[in-house]
């Protein structure tokens, strides 16, 4: 295992979240001590959930701009995702409820946490928090969309659940989370 001491802690950018370049050092098994450089982003942890159906074989997904994938080629620069949302004060089973609300339009009590996830560890400091949650058409308070003073422009999706994993291999789901959770309620039979 490595010993890792951090030598110097310097923020690059404190715009949108905070991007450091962190001076450390590590010593390894073999007593050798190596000086290293790596850029940090930190936007905070997030939480994020599968909606599903039983009765009707059906998940809610969600579709929004995406500016990263836009400029990595994603033609549209829209994904079809999983509703989640940033911790921000909130622990992660608030945050859910919350976020769930607000983009889906969709009020729900029960939610089950099924595991947690770095997903991006090379360059990104967010834990994300996994949870599925049954919904039923009496749980819709809104139509959901997101926060206007958030600029959220979100699209709610009810998809037949053998249609979303299809989709995870024609491509129109390229969205980790997102497969990560329909391939956990495949494998654990949720529908």
């Amino acid at each position: 295992m490595n010993n890792i001491k951090i030598l110097n802690t310097e923020i690059l950018s404190d715009n949108w979240y905070t991007l450091k370049k962190v001076t450390y050092q590590s010593t390894h098994a073999d007593g050798s001590v190596h000086t290293q450089s790596r850029e940090a982003y930190d936007r905070g942890n997030g939480a994020v959930i599968l909606l599903y159906n039983k009765a009707k074989q059906t998940v809610i997904l969600t579709r929004q701009f995406r500016m990263p994938t836009y400029i990595n080629g994603n033609a549209d620069g829209y994904l079809i995702e999983c509703c989640a949302g940033l911790l921000d004060k909130d622990n992660a089973e608030d945050c859910i409820r919350k976020e769930t609300q607000e983009e889906t339009g969709y009020k729900i009590s029960e939610v089950k946490k099924i595991f947690e996830a770095y997903m991006s560890p090379g360059s990104v400091t967010e834990i994300l928090y996994f949870f599925v949650a049954e919904y039923d058409k009496d749980m819709q308070v809104s139509d959901g969309g997101g926060l206007a003073e958030e600029q959220e422009h979100i699209e709610v999706l009810e998809i037949p659940f053998a249609k979303a994993l299809q989709m995870i291999g024609s491509g129109e789901i390229r969205d980790a989370k997102t497969i990560m959770l329909l391939q956990y309620a495949q494998i654990n039979q949720l529908l």
